[in-house]
């Protein structure tokens, strides 16, 4: 059911305007002397309400008992100004006061039946369009544990599409369960991608044709938020600049990473990636489009910055630019002991001229690592190198990079080996490389198209990322490393440390309360064996004996690319942020329509908003999350 508003006049004519009836509003209508305002319901089905009239200079109204109400104003004025406030109620379903309907939502609520709100979804007026036929393609993400199909696919052509989509779901209210998940490349390891009969909106029809770089004292680029990080690099380069922090995974879209960090080992010199962002296009909850920044609706901006997706969509980013190297000088040294390991890495990290990059992983008991490495690195000493056993070791290499300009050579010489001088590494153990500044960036992307060649990429991924207060690695260490894990064949595990003061205190990103923490990230793959089974239970086994040390032992640990399932562990991770968090979900998704498969908050069906219906799951005995209305238990596929 809707109102609409026109005007009748001897002289003008006056559009009408149809709002609907499905929450309060406010509205001012002038309409000329001599002419007729008429207030006429396009439903003759009779909804209670209260309709308060505040007139100026009103002389006349006259009033039929019809489905329409007729006022004429017969003075000497001009204009009359008439304040209308319609305060409605008994209307079926739940009420959003937070909402900031369209005015192109359907006039009538399709019901829960999936063919009508299907139906739905095909009226709405976009520039991109809706699929139906293909969701299997986005059923599943990277992590591979999931198959969860959409009802629909979004495919976006403006930001006026993912708004509309947005605002009809609101519209649509407790009528529907669908729920939205924006998707990019899909590389999301827990489910977090999909939205299991809900929508799914591809990030990456929304690219724009032109990345737009702006030169200057503060460089920096404006991207759509489907857009993939290489691609960036790539254009930027054209320019001799580049962004400041990556991830190690180029492949990735911008709204992907800055949902959740985006690190690497440039963080202990510039942050993650989401400390480098001067600006943000989001379309919240609501389906609002907003600008923010650090002055401009700040609190929107630091809420989505590593805020899982909770609060927006990010649609348009302007990242901050440096200029770009031509070359890098790329180094691996390793240690057998950790504690000798771990400090030149935290002596690294705290020096002023030190290098660009650094990252170190754990290696145990694999044969034959250094002839291995000769396919991209040479040994400083060869004779020295090829002596060396690695079979039944756990060994720790460190991995870092000089950036420097052709002509720059020399002095970039002199600077590696002074600050390699100050280390202790196994000096029989030194490899390097010189490659282009954009081949080591993508030097993943290398690795992944041997694995597709293989097979091997489409494969369950049960990853497991950690941050580490500096206070508690040498126990967990000790423990993981020489005792849980004992080989690393299914995949490397990365472990650096990081600045807390380079990272930004105000996103929504939660770490360790230290000045210096590790990132420890086990990133297997659960690939066939000769038996003909997958590592995939074991591996997860794993990742449980893990955690289950880092709780009993009380390491102070928060997950990077979090995962849970009970409102307990979601209050747990956040801690004393966990109810300004959960406010400002209230404040920019208050149906709880955005990225399900977080598994944070469910959307609202009843009359329980998002923040109550996650206090009463909080109390008591923890509760798990009731899948049928979020996600389906996982399937391995």
């Amino acid at each position: 059911m809707a109102i609409q508003l026109y005007s009748e006049h001897k002289y003008m004519t006056v559009p009408p305007k149809t709002f609907p009836l499905n929450s309060p509003f406010y509205l001012f209508f002038f309409f000329p002397q001599s002419s007729t305002l008429n207030l006429k319901f396009t439903s003759t089905s009779l909804i209670p309400f209260r309709l308060l009239f505040f007139a100026i200079s009103l002389n006349k109204v006259e009033m039929g008992l019809t489905s329409s109400l007729r006022f004429h104003r017969q003075n000497n004025k001009t204009f009359l100004g008439i304040f209308m406030i319609l305060v409605l109620s008994c209307i079926p379903g739940r009420t959003n006061l937070c909402s900031n309907h369209s005015v192109s939502t359907p006039k009538e609520l399709p019901s829960s039946n999936p063919s009508d709100i299907r139906s739905s979804l095909v009226s709405l007026d976009l520039e991109g369009y809706i699929s139906f036929d293909d969701v299997h393609n986005v059923a599943k993400d990277f992590g591979n544990r999931y198959q969860l199909p959409p009802l629909a696919i979004l495919h976006p052509r403006s930001v006026f599409d993912i708004s509309s989509m947005m605002k009809h779901i609101v519209h649509l209210g407790s009528t529907s369960n669908l729920t939205v998940a924006a998707r990019g490349h899909g590389h999301s390891l827990q489910g977090q991608a999909l939205a299991h009969q809900g929508v799914v909106i591809k990030m990456e029809s929304l690219r724009s044709p032109d990345i737009r770089i702006y030169k200057g004292k503060q460089p920096y680029v404006d991207v759509s938020g489907g857009e993939i990080w290489i691609n960036i690099l790539r254009e930027t380069l054209k320019y001799g600049l580049s962004p400041k922090s990556w991830t190690d995974y180029l492949h990735l879209t911008v709204g992907g990473t800055l949902s959740n960090a985006g690190i690497s080992g440039q963080a202990f010199k510039h942050g993650p990636q989401i400390n480098n962002v001067y600006q943000l296009e989001i379309v919240t909850g609501k389906g609002e489009v907003v600008t923010c920044s650090e002055k401009r609706n700040s609190e929107l901006f630091f809420s989505v910055l590593g805020g899982l997706g909770q609060f927006g969509i990010i649609t348009r980013a302007r990242i901050s630019l440096e200029p770009a190297p031509h070359m890098v000088k790329w180094i691996r040294v390793l240690y057998s002991d950790f504690s000798a390991f771990s400090r030149d890495q935290e002596y690294l990290i705290s020096k002023e001229k030190t290098f660009d990059y650094v990252e170190g992983f754990v290696i145990i008991n694999r044969t034959d690592l250094l002839n291995n490495w000769r396919s991209s690195f040479s040994p400083n000493d060869s004779t020295q190198a090829s002596r060396f056993k690695s079979d039944g070791k756990t060994l720790y290499c460190l991995e870092v990079v000089k950036y420097f300009n052709p002509e720059e050579a020399s002095s970039m010489d002199q600077e590696t080996g002074k600050l390699l001088s100050e280390l202790n590494y196994i000096p029989s153990t030194l490899f390097s490389s010189e490659v282009p500044y954009i081949e080591f960036l993508d030097r993943v992307h290398i690795a992944e198209r041997k694995l597709r060649a293989k097979g091997l990429w489409e494969v369950p991924h049960p990853w497991l990322n950690l941050l580490i207060p500096k206070s508690s690695i040498y126990q967990f260490a000790t423990e993981v490393f020489n005792n849980i894990l004992t080989s690393n064949n299914n995949g490397p595990i990365l472990i650096y440390p990081v600045n807390q003061s380079k990272w930004k205190k105000h996103t929504s990103l939660i770490t360790p309360n230290e000045d210096i923490f590790y990132l420890v990230a086990f990133l297997p793959s659960a690939v066939p064996n000769s038996s003909g089974k997958n590592d995939l239970e074991y591996l997860l086994k794993q990742n449980q004996r893990v955690m289950n040390f880092c709780a009993a032992a009380n390491l102070n640990v928060k997950q990077y690319l979090p995962h849970y399932e009970t409102q307990k562990e979601w209050k747990s991770h956040f801690g004393k942020r966990w109810e300004t968090f959960a406010q400002r979900k209230q404040a920019y998704d208050p149906l709880a329509i955005l990225a399900p498969g977080q598994r944070i908050f469910q959307k609202t069906t009843g009359k329980l908003s998002p923040i109550q219906l996650a206090k009463s799951k909080a109390t008591g005995s923890p509760q798990r999350y009731h899948y049928a209305s979020i996600l389906p238990k996982p399937r391995t596929v």
